[in-house]
C-alpha cells in the first residue's frame, strides 16, 4: 500500500489530530469502499454508528470532513432528509460481522436504538433476547437487526473469529430478479459467485454481495436512507471505459476531487441502485481527535 496522499488539515481546534493505519480499505483491483447515507439528523445517525455499532469519527481530506470508519469501510453522511428508509429499495439493509454477539446486542440497546430481530428474521430461526440462532441441530451464524435513525436497517452477524470487534461484513440487496442481480454485479466487478441456501451471493475482498428474492416490487436507491453504495477501483478511466463497452450507462462522467485526492464516477445498475466508483480512497489518511 502507498503511503497516504492527503494530510489532514484545518483541525487545531478540535484537538491534536492522529493519522489511523495507512490501509483505510481491502486491497483488491475492485473492492467495497463506502456506505453513504441520507440523514436527517447526522448527530443522531452518528451516534447510532459510533456508540450503538461501534464505528469510529474520523475526518478526511481538505477541509476536513467526518465520516465514520469501520474496518474496510467508511460511512459518509449527507445531511439530507430522505424520503424513505432502506426496506422497500433493491439495497434492503447493509451488514457488519461483530466478534461478539451478545455484547454488540446490548450495545445497540444501551445507545437507545431498537432491535428489531423478531420482525425481521422468520423460521427456522429461534429468536432469543433479540438474536436469532439457528435451528437446533444446525450449524450457522447467530444474527440480530437493528434500526437506526431514518429507518436505517443493519444485520449483525457473529463472526468470533475476525479481528476487529465490528467489520464491514455485507451488503443485502432485495430484488424480484435476484439471480438476474447477483449475475450482473459478478460481471461487473468481478468476484466469486456463490449459491447459498437461502440466497445467492458474490464475494469480493472483505465482503459478500448478497442477493435476495422480494415478493414484492423494490425501488432504486436515490434519495433513501442508503442514497448510493461505493466501490474503490484501481485505474477507474479504464474501468470505465470496460463498463462503457459492455453496455453500463455512466450515470456522472469521470472527475476528480482534489480535496481528497481522488477520482469517482457514479453508474446506475438496471434496478435503480446509485453506485459511486471511486479511485483512490483506500489510501486516504484519516484522522481522529
Amino acid at each position: 500500500m502507498k503511503q497516504p496522499l492527503i494530510v489532514v488539515a484545518a483541525l487545531c481546534v478540535l484537538g491534536v489530530a492522529r493519522p489511523a493505519p495507512a490501509q483505510v480499505l481491502a486491497d483488491g483491483p475492485v473492492v467495497y469502499g463506502h456506505h453513504h447515507l441520507y440523514v436527517s439528523n447526522v448527530d443522531a445517525t452518528k451516534k447510532f454508528l459510533v456508540e450503538g455499532l461501534g464505528g469510529t469519527a474520523v475526518r478526511i481530506g481538505e477541509p476536513a470532513r467526518e465520516v465514520i470508519r469501520f474496518p474496510n469501510v467508511l460511512v459518509f453522511m449527507n445531511a439530507t432528509v430522505p424520503k424513505g428508509g432502506s426496506k422497500g429499495t433493491t439495497v434492503d439493509h447493509i451488514g457488519f460481522g461483530v466478534r461478539n454477539m451478545r455484547e454488540a446486542v446490548d450495545r445497540v440497546k444501551a445507545a437507545g436504538f431498537r432491535m428489531v430481530t423478531s420482525t425481521e428474521t422468520g423460521p427456522p430461526r429461534v429468536v432469543k433476547d433479540d438474536i436469532a440462532f439457528p435451528p437446533a441441530g444446525q450449524t450457522g451464524n447467530s444474527i440480530a437487526f437493528a434500526m437506526g435513525p431514518d429507518d436505517l436497517k443493519v444485520e449483525l452477524v457473529e463472526t468470533p473469529q475476525q479481528a476487529a470487534p465490528v467489520a464491514l461484513h455485507h451488503v443485502h440487496f432485495f430484488g424480484q430478479q435476484n439471480n438476474e442481480m447477483q449475475a450482473w454485479y459478478a460481471k461487473t466487478f468481478g468476484g466469486e459467485a456463490r449459491q447459498g441456501a437461502n440466497f445467492p451471493s458474490v464475494v469480493l475482498p472483505a465482503v459478500s454481495l448478497n442477493f435476495s428474492p422480494s415478493q414484492t416490487p423494490v425501488v432504486g436507491t436515490k434519495d433513501r436512507a442508503i442514497d448510493h453504495i461505493g466501490f474503490e477501483v484501481r485505474d477507474l478511466e479504464a474501468f470505465l471505459k470496460k463498463l462503457a463497452a459492455s453496455g453500463v450507462k455512466i450515470t456522472s462522467e469521470y472527475r476528480k476531487v482534489p480535496a481528497l485526492n481522488t477520482a469517482i464516477a457514479y453508474i446506475t445498475d438496471p434496478w435503480g441502485t446509485y453506485i459511486e466508483l471511486t479511485e483512490g480512497l483506500g489510501r486516504v489518511t484519516v484522522a481522529t481527535n
